[in-house]
């Protein structure tokens, strides 16, 4: 197998020493390693040129969705000729389903899923599958149950020009894969039928299947682009075509009812546990809500919260971990941990906060004592399922550095003898950041005497508080004060947090105030300044690991430096100005050597992937290649979108619609 390296950089600075000892420890079989990169090194740039060199698919975990769509995009740069896909949560809001004893009260479920990544979601393990050249990122997410690969394989329906099959059968399948029938909108995961013609979007909405019949026979098999149902260019009919089901969470009929069967036999053995403990109210609740899932199971092979009998759906043992994405990869997938330091325990907390929720729905009579297999991998569960991983960070755990440590290697092997890779040095030879201590009093006057230098320069600041409302109220404050000033933390929707970082960038924003969310992997080569406020509180936020990340944001700037206030030094506080005082030392030493002069890093500001799915396409290009009837189809659908974008009250699109409409005319 071979990913396309030539999009790749070449490596730079110490990347290429850094490459060659993570395939050293690939190929001797070292089962982890650590790439110990600092902030702007070409970490990113390392992992793909190693993927390259390996040739093997790559999961690469991050520990937010953020981050995540920025190595998305980076990966789909390097390799435009394979296969990369983006795997996260595919929720824009979710609120799961919980009970409050104290207070008697229960909350449903509520979410609102996010069609767009739902789509990509599909069109990762589709690829995983599939084919072998292909690299997904992901968020934690990838740890959660999303149904089993194989029965997710074998209800999958492969078509074949040529054969017989009768059309009522093949649209019952459909329906047993979850496809919705709509004759009025195409959408992924749906299907339309006109006389012998019948059109399945597929669930990553990247194309539409067009079988045409004649009597029983599958006659003719196309591929149309989903935008205006034009033929597409690469394939445009096939005699072979396998349609994946709409949902991961499938399961073939007689299975269900066996399922279902199962099901009743727990809730049997649930009902007499709870009346004999006198709680009847918790077993006529349980009895209804079960009884009313068990109809909808039967009826249409589906039901809201389908996910909390996954274990019996998949014929799983109690207590034994759910199928997850990595289930659906091939056993030599290479696994990178990035941000390890922040990734590594995220994974490891999930299980627990997990089953405490449930666990409550459980003794209340919410749900089933099979409910709890629905959940998250455990940690321990995690390592056992992961082949070979590399973590990457620029302060790595103890976790990650045991591990690393662990494995021995054959003599005469070129891998690191530890496992631990370092990557001091920038492709364009920045140093650290300079760190300069102040004193607490006084220190929001100080910073905003900094951030007016800063903004006289055209330079970003990052100012970094201990609490939400500090970072609300400091914002307000540089805005009464005429500083353009934003906050972001936790509470505002990845979506925002994505165009706020991008707003900073294009000089929008002078200042971005926040807590913990502007530390890691985020590129802003335009920063040059990070405000720490009350460093010395030592703690979550102002530990080595934090302090250290934080002042990394201003390295990728040739006048990178932090301020840190404080009244006392710290031994966090100590820990970084010790650990950035080496690496400057380190680094200046190799540009002397090398002849290398600092240079401020330029980075193009990409759209967001978010945003190229609201704005068109170059329609007009396609327009041209339309026949006359097409012409008219493809004219009926922008009027339909152009309205639609008005209703939503996005004008600019509404126009750009508009404007492509006078082209048809």
């Amino acid at each position: 197998m071979e990913f396309s390296n030539i999009n790749l950089l070449k490596p730079a600075g110490d990347q290429g020493q850094a490459t060659e000892k993570l395939v050293a420890g690939i190929r001797a079989k070292k089962r982890f390693q650590t790439l110990l990169g600092v902030t702007g090194s070409g970490k990113t740039l390392t992992m793909a040129h190693t993927i390259a060199e390996v040739g093997r698919p790559a999961l690469i975990i991050s520990h937010n969705k953020t981050l995540a769509a920025q190595l998305y995009q980076e990966f789909k740069e390097f390799f435009p000729e394979n296969a990369v896909h983006y795997f996260v949560s595919y929720y824009d809001y979710y609120q799961p389903e919980a009970y409050l004893p104290v207070t008697d009260t229960y909350i449903e479920k509520d979410a609102k899923i996010n069609e767009f990544i739902d789509r990509l979601r599909h069109s990762a393990t589709q690829s995983a599958l599939t084919r072998r050249d292909f690299i997904i990122v992901a968020s934690v997410s990838c740890i959660y149950g999303i149904g089993d690969p194989e029965e997710y394989a074998k209800m999958s329906l492969d078509l074949k020009t040529g054969t017989n099959y009768k059309r009522k059968e093949l649209l019952e399948r459909l329906a047993d894969l979850q496809y919705e029938r709509n004759e009025i909108e195409r959408r992924a995961g749906t299907f339309s039928v006109k006389g012998e013609i019948l059109e399945i979007s597929s669930p990553d909405g990247e194309l539409i299947t067009r079988i045409e019949f004649f009597g029983d026979k599958i006659e003719k098999i196309s591929l149309l682009s989903p935008t205006f149902g034009v033929k597409s260019q690469k394939t445009p009919s096939v005699s072979r075509h396998k349609i994946f089901p709409a949902k991961h969470f499938v399961t073939p009929k007689e299975k269900i009812l066996r399922a279902v069967k199962n099901i009743e036999a727990e809730l049997k053995d649930r009902l007499q546990k709870l009346k004999k403990e006198g709680k009847l109210l918790e077993a006529e609740r349980l009895e209804q809500r079960t009884r009313f899932d068990l109809e909808m199971l039967k009826t249409t092979g589906y039901a809201n919260g389908i996910e909390n009998y996954s274990r019996h759906l998949s014929f799983r043992k109690p207590g034994s971990p759910p199928y997850t994405l990595i289930d659906y990869l091939p056993k030599d997938t290479l696994f990178f941990i990035d941000e390890s330091h922040m990734s590594v325990p995220q994974i490891r907390g999930m299980y627990a906060g997990d089953q405490s929720r449930k666990q409550t729905l459980v003794d209340y009579g919410f749900r089933l004592p099979s409910a709890l297999d629905n959940r998250p991998l455990k940690f321990e569960e995690f390592e056992k399922k992961i082949g070979q991983a590399i973590f990457v960070s620029a302060t790595p755990g103890p976790y990650e550095l045991e591990r690393s440590r662990e494995a021995e290697l054959p003599l005469g092997s070129s891998a690191s003898k530890s496992g631990i890779i370092e990557q001091l040095i920038r492709p364009t030879g920045l140093l650290d950041p300079t760190i300069e201590i102040r004193p607490a009093e006084e220190q929001i006057k100080n910073a905003e005497e900094e951030i007016l230098k800063a903004v006289r320069a055209k330079e970003r600041v990052l100012l970094l508080t201990l609490t939400k409302r500090m970072a609300e109220e400091i914002s307000d404050y540089l805005k009464e004060k005429g500083i353009h000033a934003e906050y972001l933390h936790s509470e505002i929707k990845t979506l925002a947090r994505t165009d706020i970082l991008k707003r900073l960038r294009e000089g929008e924003y002078d200042v971005l105030v926040g807590i913990n969310l502007l530390r890691e992997g985020l590129d802003l080569p335009e920063v040059a300044l990070i405000l720490i406020l009350d460093a010395d509180k030592e703690g979550f936020l102002r530990n080595k690991t934090s302090l250290i990340q934080t002042v990394g944001r201003a390295a990728r700037h040739i006048n990178g430096r932090a301020i840190l206030y404080g009244d006392v030094i710290t031994e966090s506080m100590k820990f970084t100005i010790d650990e950035t005082k080496r690496r400057r030392a380190y680094q200046e030493k190799f540009n002397r050597e090398h002849g290398i002069t600092p240079r401020q890093i330029k980075k193009e500001i990409r759209p967001s992937i978010f945003e190229e799915i609201k704005k068109p396409t170059d329609i007009s290009k396609e327009i041209e290649k339309l026949s006359k009837k097409d012409r008219l189809s493809a004219k009926k659908d922008l009027e339909k979108m152009m309205l639609e974008a008005a209703s939503s009250l996005e004008f600019e699109k509404a126009a750009k619609y508009r404007d492509i409409l006078k082209t048809l005319a």
